[in-house]
C-alpha cells in the first residue's frame, strides 16, 4: 500500500489542526505557508474532511478550519480512509493457496492496526527518543 500525497497532506493538514487546538479557527493559507504546499491542493483536501465530520469550517475575516472533535478520537486510519480509500495493501484472492492467503490478511490486519492505534493527538505531539541516523552512500 502507497499513500498518496492525499494522504500525506491531509495528515500534514490535520496534524497542524491539532498543533494550534484551542486557538481558533486556522486558514489553509497559513498551513500552506508554513509546510511549503499548495493552497489550492489542500483546499481540495480539506472538503472530504469536512465531509467526513474531522473538521469544521468557520466563515468570515478570522475564518478558517478546526478539529470537529478532540485530537484523541481522531485516528490515523480516519484520515487515510477518507483521502485514500479503504485499506488493503494486498488483495486477498479466495482461488489462493491458504498459506499465501493468511499472509495477505495478517499484513493487511497490521497496517490497520497501526493506523487506528496511531491517534492525531499522537502525531501532532511526537518526540522522537533517538536520533535518527541518516546514511549517506557515495559511489
Amino acid at each position: 500500500m502507497k499513500i498518496s500525497t492525499k494522504g500525506r497532506y491531509g495528515l500534514t493538514i490535520m496534524m497542524a489542526l491539532a498543533k494550534k487546538s484551542g486557538e481558533g479557527p486556522i486558514s489553509l493559507k497559513s498551513i500552506a505557508k508554513e509546510n511549503d504546499l499548495s493552497e489550492h491542493y489542500l483546499e481540495q483536501l480539506i472538503a472530504p474532511l469536512r465531509n467526513a465530520m474531522l473538521v469544521k469550517s468557520v466563515r468570515g475575516a478570522y475564518g478558517g478550519y478546526m478539529l470537529s472533535k478532540d485530537a484523541k478520537e481522531i485516528t490515523a486510519g480516519d484520515i487515510i480512509r477518507v483521502l485514500e480509500g479503504p485499506i488493503s495493501p494486498v488483495e486477498v484472492m479466495e482461488n489462493e493457496e491458504p498459506a499465501k492467503r493468511d499472509l495477505w490478511i495478517k499484513i493487511r490486519d497490521a497496517v490497520k492496526n497501526v493506523l487506528d492505534e496511531t491517534t492525531l493527538d499522537d502525531l501532532a505531539n511526537f518526540e522522537s527518543d533517538e536520533e535518527q541516523e541518516y546514511y549517506m552512500f557515495y559511489i
